[in-house]
């Protein structure tokens, strides 16, 4: 289930709020000894996070059990969840034993869809929540965050941004849980625009980027379900970052523009065009008809499919 973008609701008495976390969403799936994890498109991420699947494989041992949570990874100075570190388990399919301590990771588990191998997604919030604390997560790399609904929303924005959170989520105490649905009944606020956009090609850099992009050609599809160019990012990424991404995009290199409605003919003169497949997070200050503006790159998404990248 999937929250729509907007202020918090100011009804007292029909909305929890919780933090939202900077990370990637999961779905745990637990059964006979053993834990999986899943992402939005349905890829396996349970070998990129081994110490995850560990900690919770008791969980299945009384029957089919499904959550849905975060899995971040801390700043070792704030403790809050960094997507930058986070980035650097996402793509290891199988992580060495110091990656494993340089970059630990955590699972926020937030709601419980299925009990016992049966779905209990058509329960209220409130009673699927009370199902979750009766499973007594608290473990050092898995735990239950607390929902709120008795605290002023503006509160909790200003202990979100003091402790460098990316915002809050507010979720109808009644709600049932609705797969797959992007629904009013649960609203994201985020302290700063990000937004997933589609790699669609890339321009050359110069001096010290001369051997690698200099920036890259973004996408997302309109409501017409076309790709459509929404501007272009050259910041963000370490040498080391670019290198590794110049890589990939090699390997996807295409003759011809994914993009189903023609680019400004500038940036179809000098671009090098990719299949439409890398999704990426990007923070910007504005959206405007002609993009996005000063854009800035925060990662790859293996755990969204391309045709998630939306332009309203």
């Amino acid at each position: 289930m999937l929250a729509v973008s907007g202020r918090p609701p100011q009804e007292h008495g029909r909305w929890a709020f919780e933090m939202k976390w900077d990370g990637i969403r999961a779905i745990a799936r637990c059964r006979d000894g053993g834990c999986r994890f899943y992402s939005r498109n349905n890829r396996d991420l349970s070998g990129a996070f081994p110490e995850l699947t560990a900690v919770l494989e008791d969980l299945g041992e009384r029957g089919e059990l499904f959550l849905d949570g975060e899995i971040v990874a801390p700043d070792p100075a704030t403790g809050a969840p960094s997507f930058g570190r986070l980035q650097r388990r996402m793509h290891v399919i199988s992580p060495g034993a110091e990656l494993l301590r340089g970059v630990p990771t955590q699972y926020f588990a937030f709601d419980l869809l299925a009990v016992r191998g049966a779905s209990i997604m058509e329960l209220p919030y409130t009673e699927r929540r009370e199902r979750l604390a009766q499973l007594a997560l608290d473990r050092p790399l898995a735990r239950t965050p607390p929902y709120y609904s008795d605290v002023d929303p503006g509160t909790l924005m200003d202990v979100a941004r003091e402790h460098a959170l990316e915002g809050v989520v507010a979720k109808r105490l009644d709600s049932a849980y609705y797969p797959g649905r992007r629904s009013p009944l649960w609203i994201k606020t985020p302290l700063r625009r990000t937004t997933e956009v589609v790699v669609a090609g890339w321009l050359p850099g110069s001096g010290r980027f001369s051997a690698t992009f200099g920036s890259l050609a973004l996408g997302a599809y309109d409501a017409d379900d076309q790709l459509v160019h929404v501007g272009n990012v050259g910041t963000g990424w370490t040498m080391h970052g670019r290198r590794s991404l110049q890589a990939r995009l090699d390997e996807l290199a295409r003759p011809d523009t994914p993009f189903d409605i023609p680019p400004p003919r500038a940036l179809a003169a000098v671009a090098h065009w990719v299949e439409p497949v890398l999704v990426a997070d990007i923070e910007y200050r504005e959206a405007t008809s002609e993009g996005l503006r000063h854009p800035s790159w925060r990662g790859l998404r293996p755990d969204k499919a391309p045709h998630e990248a939306k332009w309203e």
